[in-house]
């Protein structure tokens, strides 16, 4: 049963994190770090606008670690974190999906584990009251540190992803980004994908072969967010990884090979019957630690993620009425995350379509922006910043990525004014250092 106390618990946690927004966003808060005598580093942001804590515990575990064969094995393996504990070590009872659901509705707080391309995520959120932290961090170990991956659990997963992924094959969409990842990351493991027979060949004994390898203390980066001191915060760390094995030193974990630059131009056309062909133009773009991110996060408002004050949306959709809608944008990680073009438009207008976005891109790599378009980009970006730190969940996402890709610690107190430094002629160059219009991947998905 729902109390009014949970009631109350819930609308503290979800309706009430923006009122955070006079206090981060208008001067960022000084980040703390350090790290722990078992190698997990810790990032600290102590306000006490409000009384929660944000917790996110990342390690190198994301897709680009899982085995060919087994490609989705980091996804199903965070999936499956969530479906039960067995018996804890202090001599707490098993808990299954159910149980462990009451268990966080019972405390107003919640907890979730996920993976992405390069790391696997586990996100913490509670209230700051002592009794209420406690118990809600205590339970967070369990399910980082002793999940059960139950077998049963795992097999009806498996038919409800196999499920889900039959369905996803008959869409366009989804085969056109199968088709883009591939051609351009070729081998390397960010152009991996889960398919039905990837996923039969994934079971929890590789769940728990890849927990024991990956998810260990000396590896964590811990950011916390919310009302707790350095001592508190340092106990919460110290918890959440107390039931995860010790590990003697912590040796560097394999090197993932770089994404290859594109040689020569690929041209893929998928015939599908829809509305609409799918195309997607791109080619493997920088690292999120790479010199030139400022200048490319402006110049890709300017050609295309401003929305429809972009160059692409003038040529493309205003100016000819190609299609509804049309975008660029990077996307870095660790390694070469994709850059990508993307739009819908009526199949016989997919070649004229293709042309005018490849002429747009041509010309902006080759001259850069306009003092006026830049201006504007700086304008936008620069008075939207604050809204990105208007609240504890964007703040804690914003911590995280310093940690993640060891940026400065006064990475916030320093973006508007880095931001402002940019000039025309470093977006130009910026563009010319990573982009090859000429050798790009266009995959067009519908048509005959």
């Amino acid at each position: 049963m729902i109390t009014l106390k949970k009631l109350a618990l819930r609308a503290v946690l979800a309706g009430t994190t923006a009122l955070l927004a006079v206090g981060s966003a208008q001067a960022a808060l000084p980040i703390q770090h350090w790290t722990l005598a078992n190698g997990a580093r810790i990032y600290l942001v102590s306000t006490n606008a409000l009384p929660i804590v944000d917790v996110q515990v990342d390690f190198d575990a994301g897709s680009r670690r899982d085995p060919a064969p087994q490609a989705g094995l980091a996804s199903v393996t965070s999936a499956m974190v969530e479906k039960g504990v067995r018996a804890g070590k202090n001599g707490e009872p098993a808990l299954d999906q159910n149980a462990l659901g009451e268990a966080w509705a019972d405390l107003g707080a919640s907890f979730d584990a996920s993976a992405g391309t390069d790391r696997t995520s586990y996100s913490l959120r509670t209230l700051s009251d002592p009794a209420l932290l406690g118990k809600a961090v205590a339970l967070a170990s369990r399910e980082i540190g002793e999940p059960s991956f139950p077998d049963d659990v795992w097999q009806r997963e498996r038919e409800r992803i196999n499920a889900a992924i039959k369905e996803a094959n008959t869409k366009p969409a989804t085969i056109a980004g199968r088709a883009f990842g591939q051609a351009v990351y070729g081998v390397h493991p960010y152009g991996q994908e889960v398919t039905e027979q990837t996923l039969a060949r994934i079971d929890t004994a590789a769940m728990r072969q890849r927990y024991q390898q990956l998810i260990v203390p000396c590896r964590a980066k811990l950011s916390i967010v919310g009302a707790v001191t350095r001592a508190e915060a340092e106990s919460v760390a110290t918890t959440l990884l107390s039931r995860l094995p010790a590990t003697e030193g912590c040796a560097p974990l394999p090197a993932v090979a770089p994404v290859a630059a594109l040689t020569a131009p690929r041209d893929e056309r998928i015939p599908f019957t829809s509305a609409q062909a799918h195309v997607f133009i791109g080619q493997p773009g920088y690292p999120r630690n790479d010199a030139d991110h400022f200048a490319l996060t402006l110049g890709n408002y300017v050609l295309g993620g401003g929305g429809f004050v972009s160059r692409l949306t003038n040529e493309v959709r205003e100016k000819r009425g190609l299609t509804y809608s049309v975008y660029s944008g990077f996307a870095p990680g660790l390694d070469a995350g994709a850059f990508r073009v993307g739009f819908q438009t009526r199949p016989d207008q997919a070649e004229e379509a293709i042309k005018v976005s490849r002429e747009v891109l041509a010309k902006f790599v080759a001259e850069g922006p306009t003092a006026a378009e830049l201006k504007a980009a700086k304008d936008n970006l620069i008075g939207g910043f604050p809204l990105l730190l208007d609240s504890n969940r964007k703040l804690i996402g914003n911590v995280a990525n310093i940690a993640w890709y060891d940026l400065p610690l006064d990475y916030l107190d320093t973006w508007t004014a880095r931001m402002n430094a940019v000039t025309a002629a470093d977006i130009k160059a910026a563009f010319a250092r990573k982009l090859q219009p000429e050798r790009m991947v266009t995959v067009v998905v519908g048509g005959k």
